[in-house]
C-alpha cells in the first residue's frame, strides 16, 4: 500500500480475498510515520515524500526486500508514483494506467481541460477576472476537499492568495454528490461499474452513502474510462445539478477510494478482482451488486505504545 494509512477495512478485504484462495495475503503499507491506523492490519515502513526524487527508488528497495508483489495507491499523490513503480518493476501487479494520464488526472486545471477535449460534460470554469458567481475554487493540487473556497463576490475571489494555483468553476448548490467505483482488467475490460450517491461527507471522506442505480451515471462512467484508457480500480466523482438536471463529471482518481468498502459488500469483487488478476485468474464482469446498500461510518482508534 502506499499511502494507505487509514484503509484497515480495505486491508482486511484483501486478507479475506487471499483466504478465498487459500493464500496468505501480508500488508505492508509505505509511510510518512510509523503510529498510523493500518498497523493494525499489517506492518508499516517509513519512507519518502511523494515529492523527494529518491522515492520510485526507495520504494523498489521495500519492494524487492519484501517480495512485494502488488502495489496499489491510496492517496491522490502515490498514483504517479505508483505508474513510475509500474515501469520499474514489471513483475510486480501495479493495476493503473499511464503516468502521463496519472498526472493530468492529479492536475485539477489539466483534468479540467481535458474533460472538456473528450466532450465531457463538467461545470463551467472560468478564468478567475471572468469567473460568474457564486463560484468555487479549488486547488488545483489539492484533495479531500482541503482548501476548497465558495465566492458570491469576484472581487472577494481576486483577493485569494495564490489564485493562480486554483481552479475556479460555477457553484451549484442545489445538487446531489456521486461516487463511482469501477475496476478496469489491465486489457482495458470493464468488470464494473457501481455509483454510490454521497449522503455524508466530513473532511472530504465519505461517512454515509448508499449504492444506486443509474443508468446515466454507468453511461458516463464507461465512456470517461473509455476515452482514457483508465486501468485498474477506478473512482470517479460526478455532480447531479437538481436545478438543469445535468450530469457533471468533477473529478477522475485513478485509485481505490476510501467508501469502496460499501460497493465491495454490495456484491462488487474488487478487492477478489484486485488478488485474481495479479495471479493470471481468469475474472468475470459483475453487475449484479446489491443496490441500496448503505455504509456508515465509525470512528474506531489506534493505540501505540512508546518503548
Amino acid at each position: 500500500m502506499l499511502g494507505g494509512a487509514r484503509r484497515v477495512s480495505m486491508a482486511e478485504l484483501l486478507k479475506r480475498s487471499g483466504e478465498r484462495i487459500g493464500r496468505e495475503v501480508e500488508i505492508i503499507s509505505y509511510e510518512l510515520l510509523e503510529q498510523v491506523p493500518i498497523a493494525i492490519a499489517g506492518r508499516v515502513i517509513v519512507g519518502l515524500r511523494w515529492s523527494d526524487p529518491k522515492v520510485v527508488d526507495d520504494i523498489v528497495r521495500v519492494c524487492g526486500e519484501n517480495d512485494v508483489n502488488i502495489i496499489l495507491p491510496f492517496v491522490d499523490g502515490a498514483i504517479e508514483i505508483a505508474a513510475k513503480c509500474k515501469e520499474a518493476l514489471p513483475d510486480v501487479f501495479v493495476p493503473v494506467g499511464d503516468f502521463e494520464t496519472s498526472r493530468i488526472m492529479f492536475d485539477k486545471i489539466e483534468a479540467a481541460k481535458a474533460f472538456g477535449e473528450a466532450g465531457l460534460p463538467i461545470p463551467a470554469t472560468y478564468r478567475a477576472i471572468n469567473a460568474e458567481m457564486p463560484a468555487i475554487a479549488k486547488p488545483r493540487h489539492g484533495s479531500a476537499s482541503r482548501g476548497i473556497h465558495i465566492f458570491h463576490n469576484i472581487d472577494d475571489l481576486m483577493h485569494l492568495p495564490n489564485l493562480q494555483d486554483y481552479i475556479v468553476q460555477e457553484y451549484i448548490e442545489n445538487r446531489e454528490e456521486y461516487t463511482v467505483d469501477c475496476y478496469v482488467t489491465q486489457k482495458g475490460e470493464i468488470l464494473t461499474v457501481v455509483p454510490r450517491a454521497r449522503l455524508e461527507v466530513m473532511g472530504g471522506e465519505v461517512t454515509r452513502t448508499i449504492t444506486c442505480r443509474n443508468a446515466t451515471l454507468d453511461r458516463m462512467s464507461r465512456e470517461v474510462i473509455t476515452k482514457f484508457g483508465l486501468l485498474g480500480p477506478v473512482t470517479l466523482q460526478f455532480l447531479h445539478d437538481l436545478d438543469t438536471d445535468r450530469y457533471l463529471l468533477m473529478e477522475v482518481n485513478p485509485r481505490l477510494g476510501g467508501g469502496v468498502i460499501c460497493s465491495i459488500y454490495a456484491g462488487a469483487p474488487i478487492a477478489d478482482y484486485i488478488i485474481d488478476e495479479s495471479r493470471g485468474i481468469p475474472l468475470k464482469p459483475c453487475d449484479d451488486w446489491a443496490y441500496n446498500t448503505l455504509m456508515a461510518r465509525y470512528q474506531k482508534e489506534a493505540i501505540f505504545y512508546e518503548g
